[in-house]
């Protein structure tokens, strides 16, 4: 055990952070599906619970072996994972599992398990822009050169997650949009790719409207119109509930399993589990949740500040930017700041997938950061050499 805990390195107030994650996860989820488990499983109201403990250290498992990977690895694997991901989310539109028009999913036929292929997807594209960022810093400012082979793998995996995942496409683009300009990208190249984006999706609005084959466009354009409505009446369902449950829970909320909207909130579990929080453990206990993934934000700007080589640098801060901006989202989704959205909170909601991807990638920064803690060890100790 001695030995176990020596060898794990890396920010301690991250690992602190994934605990506190996900102690929360295992009581806002088991309170969430006890009725639910009570029905499906003839009474066994814990399945549910242990089923996200399993996962759970599963995903802790993956971010101990991953920290421990020499981070420059990832951008080999980058490259790999990058060109996996094109064909995986292609054979998801074709043949993945449907749920509400959208495919997603994959389902392993041997083991009968479900993976969404976006997840995959966004790690992969992520180590790849951070590659490209880190060997085009000669020629960043250059459009064929620097800004083409850094925009386009965006554009392309963007452009495949879209037809059934909005959202997530979304906040893919938007969150490698933050980390090019972090990245020293000229401000015209990614006014020009938003402006881009922005037709295509007019666009694909529009022909989806005139071809009659809407799909997945007519649930989007629903939830857009019921958000900017003035009519509370034309609220989505789940949108009312959260509503009644965040009022219930007041200021320290009703106390953990006494949620009420548990049972009239679809998925309660994974896209409206910050509504579970805000009920059972008040304003406090949710901006606890918040203040967490804002101080790894804040962990991971100071291991991108430290780290000596820029490829760990946009690494760390890529990963974590877009992980916090997810948790934003779903916290904005769930208090009817913004409409209604498939995103799930990173490390809390019930899941497989996302839990064991959201994982990998706080591996991948522990890991930067373990480097960056040895970098600046052996600086200390070659300082006191000299000073001897």
């Amino acid at each position: 055990m001695n030995n176990l805990l020596q060898k794990t390195k890396g920010d301690k107030v991250i690992w602190t952070i994934v605990f506190f994650l996900s102690a929360v996860s295992l009581l806002a989820v088991y309170s969430s599906t006890g009725s639910l488990a009570y029905r499906v499983y003839s009474g066994h109201t814990e399945y549910y619970l242990f089923k996200q403990l399993s996962v759970l250290i599963l995903g802790i498992l993956i971010i101990y072996f991953a920290h421990r990977v020499n981070y420059t690895i990832y951008s080999r694997v980058a490259q790999i994972g990058f060109l996996l991901s094109i064909p995986l989310l292609v054979y998801t539109l074709a043949f993945g599992s449907n749920f509400n028009d959208a495919s997603r999913w994959i389902r392993l036929p041997v083991i009968n398990l479900t993976f969404q292929t976006s997840d995959i997807a966004k790690l992969a594209l992520f180590m790849y822009v951070a590659r490209q960022l880190s060997k085009k810093q000669g020629v960043i400012e250059d459009f064929r050169k620097g800004f083409l082979p850094i925009i386009l793998p965006v554009a392309i995996i963007c452009g495949l997650i879209m037809p059934a995942n909005m959202s997530t496409a979304l906040l893919l683009g938007a969150s490698c949009m933050l980390l090019c300009f972090i990245g020293r990208v000229p401000l015209k190249f990614l006014a020009g790719m938003v402006a881009a984006g922005t037709v295509l999706v007019v666009l694909m609005f529009g022909i989806a409207k005139l071809t009659g084959m809407e799909g997945r466009t007519k649930t989007w354009l629903n939830r857009i119109e019921s958000f900017t409505s003035t009519e509370s009446h034309e609220e989505p369902y789940q949108v009312q509930q959260a509503k009644i449950g965040i009022v219930n829970g007041g200021l320290l909320g009703k106390g953990p399993g006494n949620s009420t909207a548990r049972n009239f909130l679809p998925h309660p579990y994974s896209d409206f589990i910050f509504a579970i929080i805000l009920e059972e453990y008040g304003i406090f206990g949710a901006f606890l949740v918040m203040a967490a993934y804002l101080i790894l934000l804040l962990r991971s700007i100071r291991i991108f500040k430290n780290c000596p080589y820029a490829f760990g640098a946009f690494l760390a801060l890529g990963l974590s930017v877009t992980l916090v901006i997810q948790a934003l989202m779903h916290m904005a989704v769930n208090v009817n700041l913004l409409p209604v959205t498939g995103l799930t909170l990173p490390l809390v909601s019930m899941g497989g997938s996302s839990v064991i991807f959201t994982s990998l990638s706080i591996g991948i920064i522990l890991s930067v950061s373990r480097h960056v803690e040895e970098a600046e060890q052996k600086q200390a100790v070659a300082a006191q050499a000299a000073a001897a």
